[in-house]
């Protein structure tokens, strides 16, 4: 029931713009209808286990007493011999009674601890590395005869091949679920590979830890996610090190200053537990910047403009133009527009790759990516 409410108090715009009020209450007394069966259900049988362990006790207590006392006229045990009998099942029985009251307090833990024990049960990713002689080359990124694929799933990548130079620009293109995002996690080594090898400045990453692999990454997500607290502290957060005059660059970069300094107390301003107090497009923003403060020697940018208008998607795209020359860039995008000036671009359909090339190649091949940029500038249907 919980799980309900907090879902229909987070998504209350769009049951409401659904007109789905009435259904969303009648959704919820049932929940309580079930809640509330169970719990009276619980609380009678606590109700009655603890008059049954008291009636049970005094029971006993009053046939000893009457079996003692006929015992003590027949002469066969002394008074104090019962008398110490009766103090020591009065006692005895105490912490049962005790015991009993605490039945439903003991089954909420129980089934609490486990599952909280089903969680802590679980295996954690292995930070395992492989030894595998390194390869001195030019490359910054190396996907040498990649081959993955998820588990209980067809293989996505067979053999693939790709060589990134430090400072290249690669965009990564294809319509919803065609495993755009696959690639990074490998990149970053959320997974590994099955075969093949991808290498980072001719260094195998298995051959790191993760850490050390995702120490040379920043990356800004589709879905924006910020921390309750400041501003300023947001943009921090992706380097400690980071000083006030390096945060405010990447921020006028990012075109975040303008709009934080118009709010009443600018970087110091505290982002509430959605950071709803913002726009969408301002927290994507603040996003970038983050990444921007990181300065990192690879960025990845997955769908990054997704939320911003398309002013301030060119905006952006100038900042970028400045931020990521000399760096290398993987940059998952709908919108091909953004990448037209990509050195390469992979193009994914289905979960694997049909074409790779720069945009004068691809749209000369007049195959899968010239269906796509036709059906965004041209209005044709995409194939």
């Amino acid at each position: 029931m919980n799980n309900q409410v907090e879902e229909n108090y987070t998504g209350h715009v769009v049951v409401k713009s659904f007109n789905h009020e009435d259904e969303s209450i009648e959704e919820f007394e049932k929940e309580n209808t079930k809640l509330y069966k169970a719990s009276w259900k619980a609380q009678m049988i606590s109700g009655i286990v603890m008059p049954l362990m008291t009636f049970i006790n005094n029971l006993g207590y009053v046939l000893v007493a009457i079996y003692g006392g006929i015992q003590v006229a027949n002469g066969n045990v002394s008074l104090g011999n019962i008398q110490a009998f009766l103090q020591y099942m009065n006692q005895f029985s105490q912490p049962i009674s005790q015991l009993a009251n605490l039945t439903n307090t003991i089954q909420a833990t129980v089934a609490s601890a486990e599952r909280v024990f089903e969680i802590l049960d679980e295996p954690e990713m292995e930070n395992d590395t492989v030894d595998v002689p390194d390869v001195e080359t030019d490359n910054k990124v190396t996907l040498d005869h990649v081959k993955f694929g998820y588990e209980h799933k067809p293989i996505l990548l067979e053999d693939y091949n790709l060589d990134v130079k430090p400072g290249q620009m690669i965009a990564i293109v294809g319509p919803t679920g065609a495993g755009k995002t696959t690639i990074i996690n490998l990149l970053e080594r959320f997974y590994d590979v099955k075969g093949g090898s991808i290498k980072l400045d001719g260094k195998d990453i298995r051959n790191m830890t993760r850490e050390q692999v995702r120490s040379h990454y920043a990356m800004v997500l589709q879905d924006t996610w910020l921390f309750t607290g400041s501003i300023y502290d947001n943009l921090k957060y992706s380097r400690e090190d980071a000083t006030k005059d390096e945060i405010i660059e990447a921020a006028k970069a990012a075109h975040v200053d303008n709009f934080v300094r118009q709010l009443p107390k600018g970087y110091d301003t505290v982002l509430n537990e959605e950071a709803s107090n913002i726009s969408q497009g301002q927290r994507q923003l603040i996003t970038i910047a983050r990444a921007f403060v990181a300065d990192p020697e690879i960025l990845i940018l997955d769908e990054a403009t997704s939320s911003v208008d398309t002013r301030t998607e060119l905006h952006i795209q100038h900042a970028m133009e400045r931020l990521l020359k000399n760096r290398t860039s993987f940059v998952v995008a709908h919108r091909l527009s953004t990448i037209q000036n990509a050195d390469k671009i992979i193009v994914m359909n289905h979960g694997s790759i049909v074409e790779t090339g720069n945009h004068d190649e691809l749209m000369a091949k007049n195959g899968f990516y010239a269906d796509l940029y036709n059906s965004q500038f041209a209005g044709n249907v995409a194939l």
